[in-house]
């Protein structure tokens, strides 16, 4: 990402469109005051939440050990394990599966990690057909664009855009926007899809080291359907989704939902610890950068994350920004500090796609120290050189200003007596571009310090 298509200019291009913005806004907030209902309802709520982290810490500790545990223990269950340390690695093993196997067609659930490796594209173009079977993936792979967020990926459409989209596709009726009627039609649609495939393939919520099985969690039961019929099933998991002991699980299940949509509990939660009757499973376990962030002290807990959403629901600037505007498989907070980590400079705006205030973090499920590591990754962008020259200047500017108190202390009163003096065509010129979405607060008629001396005088 060049500072010319940065975060701010795609936000601003998807910001235009301020109803489609207002309602996506509305949208996100209504699943975040869902969470807060679900986390209330339980006395445990942070006990949980600390446990998890614990439980993440230590295994990212022993990471090691327990990626060799779960292996071993998926072996004897006659599951095929293998490693990849990169994308490129990893969507080949899976087209040497498939080919192996002369599979024509997959069905798919929701996996960010196979769209962080943008598998689909790679086995299209080698001839094999991908359908994604989770609704809202299905809708915007025919559309032929990315997920906007990690749980709901279709959340940036309206019922509207849906029904134009499967009249183009599935010969809906024209104009039929009702959500029972779409949904009935992607039934139909991918039921052929399910029964005509060679291969399934899933992602993994949590493999579990103690008994070599994964667990995977969906609301549709598209990954059950998918991983039932055809022989061949294979899961793809990065390295960080290792969990020590079955008994662990149960602190992640009831985080999960309550922070991802409002739900007690997820519709299906499946636990696949072996093939079905004459067929194949196949684990792929995926390094790909995360042992870089493993190395670092300040950033190695944002591999804690457990893809609930929750941040992203509750980021003031996403929800305003679309997911779309981040330019990264994962967008929000956590991709704002997971992308840097794969390339600084393409990804150097989406760490000051952050008003720093902390929301992130204070509904995190595992704890992850969002907003501290998006302020320590503006760091970095500033070390390495690649802040705009504009924004460069201005906080040199402030940083000047704010070294000498008498001056800014003159500069907010010249501002105060001024500023709301001066016509809106001067205020909002091309040269104010913090004014350009905002508008300025009313200038009081003392400053803090004046207050503050005026309170201390009268005591």
């Amino acid at each position: 990402m060049s500072h010319s298509t940065g975060h701010s200019e795609l936000a601003e291009k998807f910001a235009n469109n301020v109803e489609r913005m207002n309602w996506h806004d509305k949208a996100l907030w209504f699943v975040r005051l869902k969470r807060d209902n679900q986390a209330k309802s339980l006395d445990e709520w942070e006990e949980l939440r600390s446990t998890a982290d614990k439980i993440k810490k230590h295994t990212l500790e022993n990471l090691a050990n327990y990626l060799e545990e779960f292996e071993k223990n998926a072996l004897s269950r006659g599951i095929k394990v293998h490693w990849a340390k990169d994308a490129k690695e990893h969507n080949k093993i899976v087209l040497d599966i498939l080919n192996s196997k002369n599979v024509k067609m997959v069905v798919k659930s929701k996996s960010m990690l196979t769209e962080e490796c943008h598998l689909n594209p790679f086995l299209e173009k080698h001839g094999i057909e991908v359908v994604d079977t989770d609704l809202g993936e299905r809708i915007v792979q025919l559309r032929n664009e990315p997920p906007s967020h990690i749980v709901l990926p279709a959340i940036h459409l309206k019922k509207e855009d849906v029904g134009t989209t499967f009249e183009k596709f599935l010969n809906t009726q024209k104009g039929n926007s009702d959500p029972t009627y779409l949904t009935r039609a992607a039934r139909a649609h991918l039921r052929k899809k399910f029964l005509g495939a060679d291969a399934s393939m899933t992602g993994v919520n949590f493999a579990i080291a103690e008994t070599g099985g994964i667990v995977v969690c969906t609301n549709e039961g598209n990954a059950d359907l998918g991983s039932s019929l055809p022989k061949l099933h294979i899961a793809c998991m990065g390295v960080e989704k290792i969990i020590p002991r079955l008994k662990d699980l149960s602190i992640f299940i009831r985080l999960l939902a309550r922070s991802a949509t409002g739900q007690p509990v997820t519709s299906y939660t499946s636990h696949y610890h072996g093939p079905v009757e004459d067929g194949e499973m196949h684990i792929i376990i995926v390094d790909n950068g995360r042992s870089n962030i493993l190395s670092t002290d300040k950033y190695k807990k944002s591999l804690q994350c457990i893809r609930c959403g929750a941040c992203l629901n509750t980021c003031p600037v996403y929800r305003r920004s679309g997911g779309h505007s981040y330019g990264y498989t994962i967008p929000g907070p956590i991709g704002s500090t997971l992308a840097p980590s794969r390339d600084l400079k393409k990804y150097s705006t989406l760490p000051f796609a952050c008003s720093l205030c902390a929301s992130c973090s204070n509904v995190c499920p595992v704890q992850v120290d969002l907003h501290q590591q998006l302020y320590l990754r503006r760091q970095d962008v500033v070390d390495a050189g690649y802040l705009s020259p504009a924004k460069y200047r201005v906080l040199k500017m402030a940083t000047w200003l704010m070294s000498h108190p008498r001056i800014m202390d003159f500069a907010g009163l010249l501002a105060r007596k001024i500023v709301p003096l001066l016509p809106r065509s001067i205020i909002y010129s091309k040269i104010n571009i913090w004014g350009k979405s905002r508008e300025l607060p009313k200038f009081p008629k003392n400053s803090f310090k004046e207050l503050y001396k005026a309170k201390k005088g009268s005591k």
